[in-house]
């Protein structure tokens, strides 16, 4: 009994003391600060993301007008703040094609380029005044006939005179004869050494004078590459929003650096393209009116804009070292044989899709391409036909050009914008129907109505098809600014909606227009220059490789003619363009079976 009261007496003695030295007051202070770290810990997450946000806001309040260029990942100091969460990625594409967009991307990879140094000097880059090419002898001796497959060998050198030990150089090859109207494309292989090998099929008799193109040197590639990673958004585009008598404009693009609660997601709910605004300060998103073109922001560093200079090193011709031309004799073989290839090269295989002589194209695949150039033939060939042109301005000027040569084809009035359109003509008494549309965003038109924004893959899936139904899809050139993902995303996506077509209406006709060549300044070598084009024509090519779709290759129809390169190439290559796709539409149904593959 007395342990129990010593026991008891002790812990309440004890008590008391504690009690003295924590009056009971502070137990409320104790009790707050345990129910403060349960509530950190649980919304410490969200706290982070407020943070986040308005660390996002404080960066977005100081912005200029400069358009946005987000730029690759770089590592910051730890007093620097957090990038925004970003919910788009210029590099994305579904899940399912993952695999196909690496392995399309490891097709078109470019040999290496040689790095840049900031003091770099213009004399150790690749120029035309020092590189050479030589007219190979003819593989196995003897004269050169019809059907003899010409090569040519490039030696690339820098401004002293120095041979590049190097590949990398964008150069393009053609064949031709000023006399005869008579042209081809070549082909040209990098050995990466500095030398490079250029091939031409011989298809017609008589001379023919060889012509090669320094597009860009390498170094140019090197800052090509650099900036498509790093400044995708070199070209911005804006949205412009309006409620009553308010109106703002923010840049847009496919990704914008911001969290969501600062953009306006745009993105197609059918195909998954995505496109991004940033909120207006006073509307709302649904207030999105115009998509229009926005402007160009990109600074090079100092002597790139060397790299681009029309005369010197941005497309010049390349002289020869002996002899430029060589004299074709007939085809030794049985009259009447078809014309073959002479493919036992040097390890080149030039397979052109076809050339030009006394100026009219002549397809290698085995079609006939027919002349249809007045308003009596087109007509009589469209009869009863639906002919729909999706894309870019490319392909809004073939339709410019059927209304133009067929002047029964009339344009209906839809009061839509020159540019953009869409548009349409009629043939009443032939029943014929002619559309255009252009493609949706990214695309640089000065204005587009948000309602008359369609994606083609959407469009396809709207079309009934059948055996009087042709589409003609030409998409290219409003990608180049942009990572190749972009672009492969996109084709995927109306890759599928064509098979659906030919699916439920295997008898559509289905045409693609491939890029072509053209001129360049140094803002069209930042934006569209012909490297961008040979590696997205590229990627179109294998894309639909293996599907039942027709090709016109612009690329070839437009280096192999005499006329200069042009986006919208001039009128004697448009009217051989179309050309092979009335032909496609008016052959016989033997030149409809399953199109060759590529």
């Amino acid at each position: 009994m007395e342990k129990n009261t010593k026991g008891k007496s002790s812990f309440v003695m004890e008590g008391q003391t504690f009690r003295k030295r924590f009056p009971l007051k502070y137990s409320w202070i104790f009790l707050f600060l345990a129910c403060l770290v349960l509530w950190v810990m649980f919304y410490s997450e969200n706290i982070t993301d407020h943070i986040t946000c308005r660390l996002s806001e404080l960066k977005m309040s100081v912005l200029t007008t400069k358009a946005p260029t987000p730029n690759a990942t770089t590592s910051k100091r730890p007093t620097e703040p957090p990038e925004p969460a970003n919910i788009c990625s210029f590099h994305s594409v579904l899940p399912e094609d993952v695999l196909e967009a690496e392995l399309l991307k490891e097709s078109i990879a470019w040999p290496e380029t040689p790095s840049l140094l900031p003091n770099f000097s213009l004399n150790d880059t690749s120029g035309s005044a020092h590189s050479t090419f030589t007219i190979l002898p003819r593989n196995g001796g003897g004269s050169w006939r019809v059907g003899d497959q010409l090569e040519v060998l490039i030696q690339i050198a820098d401004f002293h005179g120095r041979r590049k030990s190097s590949g990398g150089d964008v150069l393009l090859a053609r064949l031709h004869n000023p006399t005869l109207f008579a042209g081809v494309a070549g082909r040209v292989l990098d050995h990466r050494n500095g030398s490079y090998t250029a091939a031409f099929s011989l298809l017609w008799e008589g001379s023919a004078q060889v012509e090669v193109t320094l597009v860009h040197p390498s170094e140019a590639v090197t800052v090509l590459e650099r900036i498509t990673q790093q400044n995708p958004g070199r070209i911005y585009l804006k949205g412009n929003f309006r409620a009553g008598s308010v109106t703002e404009a923010t840049s847009c693009n496919v990704c914008l650096k911001a969290p969501p609660e600062k953009l306006c997601n745009f993105t197609d709910i059918r195909t998954g393209e995505p496109w991004f605004c940033y909120k207006p300060k006073k509307l709302k998103c649904e207030h999105w009116l115009i998509h229009s073109s926005g402007g160009f922001s990109l600074k090079l560093k100092p002597m790139e804009e060397k790299l681009f200079q029309r005369g010197v090193n941005l497309k010049v011709l390349i002289q020869s070292s002996g002899p430029s031309n060589i004299t074709i004799l007939p085809k030794l073989k049985v009259l009447n044989e078809t014309v073959s290839i002479n493919t036992s090269g040097r390890g080149v295989i030039t397979q052109p899709a076809g050339y030009y002589y006394q100026g009219i194209w002549r397809a290698l695949d085995g079609s006939t391409v027919q002349q249809l150039t007045n308003n009596s033939a087109i007509s009589q060939c469209l009869s009863g036909k639906v002919l729909h042109l999706y894309g870019d301005s490319t392909i809004r000027q073939w339709f410019e050009y059927l209304i133009s040569a067929a002047p029964d084809l009339k344009k209906f009035d839809l009061k839509s914008l020159t540019q953009a359109g869409p548009f349409m003509a009629l043939n009443y008494p032939k029943n014929i129907l002619v559309t255009f549309r252009c493609h949706a965003p990214p695309i640089r038109f000065g204005k587009l109505g948000i309602s008359q924004i369609r994606y083609i893959a959407n469009e396809l899936d709207g079309v009934d098809g059948g055996e009087n139904t042709a589409v003609v899809i030409g998409i290219w050139s409003h990608f180049s600014t942009f990572p190749v993902e972009v672009y492969i995303r996109r084709l995927l996506t109306i890759r599928r909606a064509v098979e659906r077509l030919l699916t439920r209406a295997p008898g559509t006709l289905v045409i693609i227009r491939t890029a072509n060549p053209k001129a360049l300044s140094l803002y069209d070598s930042l934006t569209n220059s012909d490297w961008f084009s040979i590696q997205r024509d590229k990627i179109l090519r294998t894309i639909f490789k293996g599907v039942n779709v027709r090709f016109v290759d612009a690329w070839e129809m437009t280096l192999a003619h005499h006329l200069p390169h042009n986006l919208h190439p001039q009128l004697p290559i448009i009217r051989n363009m179309l050309n092979v796709v009335l032909s496609h539409i008016c052959s016989p149904a033997g030149n409809f079976k399953k199109a060759t593959k590529l």
